[in-house]
């Protein structure tokens, strides 16, 4: 037996790995929309787990952390600069976009709508993010579009003087 044999055997271990956390489990590889099925993916798993803020707070921490080295690597595995598979950048936006939001269902759908819509027009910075290389180049114009999202929602919310209690007071 090869010593590199066990090597070469946990670096494919390592690569599939890597590309089921970018693609979400594979919910990258919907045919049609995959950064809007990942979005979804995480409206849906914000809506249903129970998440503290501080939860929340180290979900997002976790999710960009191992998100930002899986986007890396699959980046490289598939080819081509933020490959449309990779969707793990758009679960990590949605988490940050309702980060101090009051688990309300509008407040997510409102969150997952203009999230989408930031993350397809791309204004200024978010575009430009997207020239740095790597997970991070993956993932931040994800989180711009996130803090926009938040920024904006909040300011909605604050103006409207609904509160900001996490029971959606």
């Amino acid at each position: 037996m090869s010593p590199c044999l066990p090597a070469r055997n946990s670096t494919r271990l390592v690569d599939r790995v890597a590309l089921f956390v970018a693609t979400a489990g594979g919910v990258g590889y919907t045919p049609v929309a995959p950064g809007t099925a990942g979005s979804l993916l995480a409206l849906v798993v914000l809506w249903a787990l129970p998440f503290s803020p501080l939860g929340l707070t180290v979900a997002l921490l976790v999710v960009v952390a191992v998100g930002g080295w899986a986007a890396g690597r699959a980046e490289r595995l598939l080819g081509g600069k933020d490959p449309s598979p990779v969707v793990i950048d758009e679960i990590a936006g949605m988490v940050l976009s309702v980060l101090i939001l009051p688990r309300r269902l509008e407040l997510l759908v409102a969150a997952f709508l203009l999230f989408r819509l930031l993350d397809i027009a791309k204004p200024f910075p978010i575009r430009r993010s997207q020239a740095l290389s790597g997970g991070l180049g993956v993932m931040l114009d994800d989180l711009i579009a996130g803090v926009y999202t938040l920024a904006l929602l909040w300011g909605l919310l604050f103006l409207l003087g609904t509160g900001m209690s996490a029971q959606g007071g």
